[in-house]
């Protein structure tokens, strides 16, 4: 759906959103403090606003593990859940079942569908990738969410490649010879947004309206869709559990996690901190990074800063470029 369409669709106020019933039931086993619920609880909410019905495909990982546990489950949902590796290719079989069962006439053709595979960052940087590029590539109806809470939790806290540089990891620790992961970060949605698909958005839970209005024009949109969503994790970064969206904010306010779009080859960033604050308020609070503190290893947290400087400036780059009337 083109943008001028998905403006004109409006979002209820935020207390009618939260008056629509639950589809993630609570009493799940999720972490207190997790970011994984509330983002599904925002996204929901957007549903509900607009009578969608999601369908989702899940993989394997904190959400999938910890909301359903035998005999029980937390999703108000169709939902089905697939191996690590395969969450888009497992949406991709759903949504081609599902057109094909409506030319059929065997479903109905007034109901608003859409699907989605959710996973996170192991699930979908690294072990899932084959499966998410090819689903994006051959064009899908569906959105893809991922969780990015920067490693495998669900299995021990090992990095991943969504791991940021220097974080303290159970299979790269720090030690007397390493400073923890070695490599930057991947980003995503620059690979997502490299298949040419019609969206792409980077969200945060603690900018929610940011969050809903993205997952609003997801919904509407016809095609791949992938939204990368900050998601905190207390028991993997030792942060408190009281400070989850504390922490979210300020992954944004440093521009550590900048919230941006790609609509139809259109870069744009969402929301530009006033006065951005230094990577080292983001860093402090979480015990992930406590050896950066060091006074022999002031200079690492320099470098990080200099790495969301680049990142962030190639993104303003990236909006001129393709915002550029011809």
């Amino acid at each position: 759906m083109a943008q001028t369409q998905t403006s004109a669709i409006k979002l209820p106020p935020l207390k009618k959103l939260t008056n629509y019933p639950e589809k993630l039931a609570p009493g799940h086993r999720l972490c207190a403090g997790c970011g994984a619920s509330i983002i599904i609880r925002q996204m929901y909410m957007v549903a509900n606003a607009l009578g969608y019905e999601l369908i989702w495909a899940n993989a394997t990982g904190c959400v999938e593990v910890c909301t359903t546990v035998y005999p029980y489950t937390s999703w108000k949902s169709p939902w089905i859940h697939n191996a690590f590796e395969n969450a888009a290719a497992t949406i991709s079989g759903v949504e081609a079942a599902y057109k094909a069962l409506k030319k059929k006439g065997k479903l109905p053709t007034d109901k608003k569908v859409k699907f989605v595979a959710l996973g996170g960052d192991g699930g979908t940087a690294d072990i899932g990738f084959q499966s998410l590029s090819g689903a994006l590539e051959r064009g899908h109806d569906f959105i893809y969410v991922c969780y990015d809470n920067e490693a495998y939790m669900n299995t021990g806290i090992q990095r991943s490649s969504a791991t940021p540089k220097y974080a303290n990891t159970t299979t790269q620790p720090v030690g007397s010879e390493s400073l923890g992961k070695p490599q930057h970060k991947k980003w995503l949605p620059e690979v997502a947004a490299a298949h040419g698909i019609p969206y792409v958005a980077q969200v945060s839970p603690s900018h929610w309206k940011d969050l809903m209005e993205k997952f609003k024009k997801a919904l509407l949109t016809e095609g791949p869709s992938f939204i990368n969503a900050f998601t905190v994790c207390p028991r993997g970064w030792r942060t408190k559990e009281e400070e989850g969206m504390l922490v979210a904010r300020l992954a944004v306010e440093t521009n550590y996690w900048p919230l941006f779009e790609v609509e139809n080859g259109k870069w744009r960033i969402t929301y530009r901190p006033r006065n951005p604050k230094p990577l080292e308020e983001y860093l402090k609070i979480q015990g992930r990074f406590k050896h950066l503190f060091k006074p022999e290893n002031k200079g690492k947290i320099e470098e990080l800063q200099q790495e969301v400087n680049r990142h962030w400036d190639w993104l303003n780059k990236m909006e001129e470029l393709t915002n550029r009337e011809e």
